[in-house]
């Protein structure tokens, strides 16, 4: 069964980081390429940022610079550092397996709050 529990999530002021991790069990994590989503308040949920079983990543326009996905094989585990936050990054953010839109099987969330 797979299983995906985001962590790392918290309140920071406008300029602030924060590093998000997400712990994946119940496939072979290896072989999968992984994505990050966000949900704000009152909005759809998008896209972030993929990362693939290659290593190749890439990232919506408006984080990219800013934020940096990767991940540990070794430890089945994905990241997503956040720098040079903004108040328009506030949303709940989720580690999903695979490529597809919409995620077939994503964690429960992490919350991420921006303040100015």
């Amino acid at each position: 069964q797979v299983q995906l529990t985001e962590s790392g999530g918290g309140s920071v002021q406008a300029g602030g980081s924060l590093k998000l991790s997400c712990a994946a069990s119940g496939y072979y994590f290896t072989y999968c390429g992984m994505r990050w989503y966000r949900q704000a308040p009152g909005k759809e949920l998008e896209w972030v940022s993929t990362i693939y079983s290659t290593g190749y990543t890439s990232s919506k326009g408006s984080v990219a610079g800013r934020f940096t996905i990767s991940r540990d094989n070794a430890k089945n585990t994905l990241y997503l550092q956040l720098d040079s936050l903004r108040t328009d990054d506030t949303a709940m953010y989720y580690c999903a397996k695979g490529e597809t839109f919409p995620p077939a099987e994503r964690g429960q969330g992490t919350q991420v709050t921006v303040s100015s």
